[in-house]
C-alpha cells in the first residue's frame, strides 16, 4: 500500500479542532516541524498534545503554543520555553507533568494495546498521591489538581498504576522511510518518535529521505509500517532545516 501524500496540508487535512496528538521529538531532534506548520496554517485549535516537551526557539509545538492553539499538554519537560511556563502559571494551559520514563512507557503501552501498567517511578510523591497542579487559576492558586493513583505492593515494593496513552493522531519525523511507512530514526530522534507513532490511531510521518519498499533492510527498521498511515516526503531544504538549541565551542 502506497501511503505517500503529496503535501503537508493534505497530510493533516482531517485533524479537527479539539483533537489529541502524540508528537515525536526530543529537544529539537526529530521534531515534525513541517506537519506542525501545516496544522498552524489550517488554524486548528483546542488541541491536547502529548509530547516530551512543547517546542523551543519558536519552532515545533512552540508555534502552536504561541498562537493559543493548545489547550492541554501531557509531557515531562518545560525547559527554557518561557511562553509554556507563562501560559501554565497564568491558568491559560492545562499541563500534566509526569516522569519522562513513565511518559515513554505510557505511549508504548497505549500503542501495544496495554491499558495500564505498574511502575515504581513517582511512588511517595504527588505523582502517586495526587495534588500536582494541572491548571492554575491565574492568581497563584490551583484550579485543578491531579487525582491520586492506585498504588500496590509487589514483593515488598510499592508501584503506582499508570495508564497507557492513545491519541487521535500522531505526528513524527524520520530520517528514512519507504512508501509502506517503514521508518528509520536518527540517534536521539528515536527516543520518542517510535513511541508517539505507536500511540496514534492515525500516524503521519514526515521523512527526510523517501525510498522504495525493499530499500530498507528489514533488520534496520525502527518502526514497522503497520503503525503509519501517511508518509510525507520532505524537500531537501525542509530536511536540512535543523536548528541547534545550545551551541558550544571547544578549543
Amino acid at each position: 500500500m502506497d501511503k505517500v501524500v503529496t503535501t503537508a496540508l493534505e497530510a493533516v487535512a482531517d485533524v479537527p479542532d479539539g483533537a489529541s496528538l502524540a508528537v515525536g521529538g526530543f529537544g529539537l531532534s526529530g521534531v515534525p516541524n513541517v506537519l506542525i506548520e501545516a496544522l498552524y496554517e489550517r488554524g486548528v485549535a483546542g488541541l491536547s498534545v502529548v509530547s516530551n516537551n512543547c517546542g523551543a526557539m519558536e519552532s515545533g509545538l512552540a508555534v502552536l503554543l504561541a498562537a493559543g492553539r493548545i489547550a492541554r499538554v501531557t509531557g515531562s519537560y518545560i525547559g527554557a520555553n518561557k511562553e509554556f511556563a507563562r501560559q501554565y502559571l497564568a491558568g491559560e494551559l492545562e499541563v500534566e507533568l509526569i516522569p519522562q520514563g513513565s511518559l515513554a512507557e505510557r505511549l508504548r503501552a497505549g500503542g501495544a494495546g496495554i491499558p495500564a501498567f505498574y511502575t515504581p517511578a513517582g511512588v511517595g510523591t504527588q505523582v502517586a498521591d495526587g495534588g500536582l497542579p494541572w491548571r492554575y487559576d491565574g492568581q497563584g492558586g490551583v484550579a485543578l489538581a491531579s487525582p491520586p493513583k492506585e498504588v500496590r505492593d509487589f514483593d515488598g515494593t510499592e508501584y503506582v498504576l499508570e495508564r497507557g496513552i492513545r491519541t487521535d493522531f500522531a505526528l513524527v519525523r524520520a530520517a528514512r522511510g519507504d512508501r509502506h511507512g517503514n521508518l528509520v530514526f536518527n540517534k536521539s530522534s528515536r527516543n520518542f518518535n517510535p513511541l508517539a507513532a505507536m500511540a496514534g490511531k492515525v500516524t503521519i510521518a514526515e521523512v527526510e529521505e523517501l525510498v522504495e519498499p525493499g530499500e530498507i533492510d528489514p533488520d534496520a527498521v525502527h518502526l514497522p509500517g503497520i503503525f503509519v498511515q501517511r508518509v510525507l516526503a520532505l524537500t531537501p531544504q525542509q530536511a536540512a532545516d535543523k536548528k541547534i538549541e545550545q551551541r558550544t565551542v571547544r578549543f
